[in-house]
């Protein structure tokens, strides 16, 4: 049994458009994907065009208990990352909700910054294998929120 589709000039218009803005979406994303990173002249502009750049997003949990008490947690979102030792690294970590996340990179010498509505870059080549925390330093207890932590594993 056969069906037969019947379409109108509004349908068509409509399929017409919800296509095109797939596409140019799809352009969209694959273009900002494709934009090389920020690196600095000379010597090491090289190796930060060859690092393994990581997505990273600040993020804010909120719950009201029964009782009416406010509940607040903060996250990096990945909470983990896998990186190989001796790769270069470049972490841009986006600030989404909270003002400020000043933040160390325990073991590996790296701190940094986030703010809301902004990236942060921070870019470093592990040089030995193991489990090293990030550590928002305004979200270190649960009195504030936190702990605040992700963590990058090196293999």
């Amino acid at each position: 049994m056969s069906k037969i589709v019947i379409l109108n000039r509004k349908k068509i218009q409509l399929y017409t458009v919800i296509a095109a803005v797939v596409i140019l979406a799809g352009a969209y994303i694959g273009w900002q994907q494709s934009k090389p990173a920020l690196a600095p002249m000379g010597d090491s502009a090289n190796a930060n065009a060859n690092a393994n750049v990581i997505q990273l997003v600040t993020g804010e949990f909120t719950a009201t208990l029964d009782s009416g008490k406010k509940l607040e947690t903060y996250l990096f979102y990945p909470g983990t990352v896998v990186v190989q030792k001796g790769e270069p690294v470049e972490l841009r970590i986006s600030g989404i909700n909270g003002q400020s996340h000043p933040f160390v990179i325990e073991g590996l010498n790296v701190s940094g910054e986030i703010n809301k509505g902004k990236t942060t870059i921070v870019r470093f080549t592990p040089k030995e294998a193991g489990t090293y925390s990030i550590v928002c330093q305004t979200h270190a207890d649960s009195k504030s929120g936190g702990p605040m932590v992700g963590y990058i594993v090196v293999h």
